[in-house]
């Protein structure tokens, strides 16, 4: 494996401003390895050639004393859920594999324009609907500490990349926990945002007031780096925040242990496998020993949270697909020459075959839930859970800085484990109940747990208040200061 590609966003950064390395090395030794773990199926498209003229364009910035920022020629994987001008975005389906969007999300635009080079668009649960990435189109991206086991999803194209140093860092998109899981999955650092902190202009969308985008990292230092870079508002996002982008990078290293930390019984209770109970509760015990306070809380409204997150998405999701017609882009039975008498036909024949078994169950669940005689029974009172969650995380946060808790209640699971729908869904019980509360959340390797002979990531979670993006990374950022967990590697 390159010694390069496995650098860090900082040392990369560093190396490049003393002139030690050239963004076109960077680049070409991301594309071997892309190459050498092509088996590892973390990209849908990877764009080679447009990235290597990227780098020399960044190369003669920099000889000309032009550079864009501090990460100008870095390269970077995005999750295939973001529009790429002039670059295939499929969401992972098969009613967009022939999309081309003539236009950048705004987080791409905004890496672009600080000079950060895209390698390319990576594998994801279609649309976002998963947690293992085996609901796509073009195939699952496999876990590099145990390619029999998933990286977790939606965003496990980029967790993988990033874990297995086939970019530097990657961009990733969260509405239910799809930054955190596949973080944890793969030993990565992964925030999810506090809603609107990132524009989601661009971002295909699963759930529109639940989505959220954010960087999948090596370490803390380099999602601060990063989040500096993508964050703030956006005139094209309408749920853009207006709240002041902080310094990242500096406040992180302000060490703070006058915090108090909150340990929620209902994220430890009975659901979490207890190797993963034990990893964590262990991370506690070594800040405790360097002088943090913890308290044991409670935050009742959780227990409903699964069921509230999926209604919510569900019945959103199903709003947003119909857009897909088979008609103005993407696949359809027109173009397959299909027989297609009217326009039902062509909608049907269309999305029958571009949509996947779990994008079917999700929009026919969401538009029962949204339908005459059920909307008051199920949406509207998962709107009011919601307040309710809300109101329980502003509660908990009245007498903790910040609230630690697992992942994931469970470790990677082999492919095929979770073919039951429902089981799939309990997966995602310790990350929902933060997109519904619209609070940031940063997932960080926390050890390892030995299974099958296999030694598999578990990942923990710090939670703050809205827009404390600073607080829960200064924490994560002294986590990684004692604790070295982030630094070991799959052996590919």
């Amino acid at each position: 494996m390159s010694t390069l590609a496995k650098l860090t966003v900082v040392e990369a950064s560093n190396l490049l401003q003393k002139g030690e390395v050239k963004a076109v090395d960077l680049v070409k030794d991301c594309l071997v390895n892309i190459k050498k773990n092509k088996d590892l199926n973390a990209f849908i498209t990877v764009a080679e050639k447009e990235a290597l003229a990227a780098a020399k364009a960044s190369d003669k910035r920099r000889a000309d004393k032009k550079e864009l920022s501090n990460i100008d020629g870095i390269p970077y994987a995005i999750k295939d859920s973001f529009c790429t001008k002039n670059v295939l975005t499929t969401a992972g389906s098969k009613i967009l594999d022939d999309f081309v969007p003539p236009y950048d999300a705004e987080v791409v635009a905004k890496l672009n324009k600080a000079g950060a080079i895209m390698l390319g668009k990576t594998i994801l649960d279609q649309f976002g609907h998963g947690s293992s990435t085996e609901n796509c189109h073009f195939g699952p991206a496999k876990n590099p500490y145990d390619v029999q086991r998933v990286p977790g999803g939606s965003s496990g194209g980029s967790a993988v990349a990033v874990a297995a140093d086939l970019c530097i860092f990657a961009i990733g998109e969260d509405t239910g926990g799809s930054i955190r899981q596949p973080a944890s999955f793969t030993n990565i650092t992964g925030l999810k945002v506090t809603y609107g902190r990132v524009s989601r202009y661009g971002s295909i969308a699963y759930a529109s007031s639940l989505d959220t985008v954010g960087p999948m990292t090596k370490t803390v230092a380099d999602a601060a780096i990063i989040l500096e870079h993508i964050a703030g508002v956006d005139a094209k996002d309408a749920t853009s925040g207006k709240t002041k982008v902080d310094k990242y990078s500096q406040e992180i290293l302000k060490a703070n242990k006058d915090i108090t930390i909150g340990l929620p019984k209902e994220m430890f209770a009975k659901g979490v496998e207890p190797e993963v109970k034990e990893v964590v509760l262990a991370a506690v015990e070594k800040l405790k020993k360097e002088g943090f306070n913890f308290k044991d809380i409670s935050v009742p409204v959780l227990e409903h949270s699964l069921a509230c997150y999926y209604i919510i998405a569900w019945a959103e999701a199903s709003s947003n697909l119909a857009r897909y017609d088979g008609i103005h882009y993407g696949h359809s039975s027109l173009k397959q020459n299909e027989k297609a008498h009217t326009l039902y036909e062509v909608y049907a024949k269309s999305r029958a075959a571009g949509f996947s078994t779990e994008t079917k169950r999700r929009i026919m669940l969401g538009t029962y839930v949204l339908s005459a005689g059920y909307f008051d029974a199920y949406y509207k009172k998962a709107l009011k859970v919601r307040t309710a969650i809300v109101n329980g995380f502003n509660k908990a946060f009245e007498n903790v800085d910040v609230i630690l808790a697992p992942v994931s209640p469970i470790l990677p699971f082999k492919f095929g484990a979770k073919s039951d729908p429902l089981s799939m869904y309990l997966a995602d019980i310790l990350t929902t109940p933060i997109n519904p509360a619209g609070v940031p959340s940063l997932a960080l390797p926390a050890g390892f747990v030995k299974k099958d002979n296999i030694d598999l990531p578990v990942g923990m979670q710090i939670i703050g208040s809205q827009f404390s993006e600073s607080k829960i990374m200064n924490l994560g950022y002294f986590w990684q200061s004692i604790d070295e967990t982030h630094k070991i590697k799959p052996k590919l």
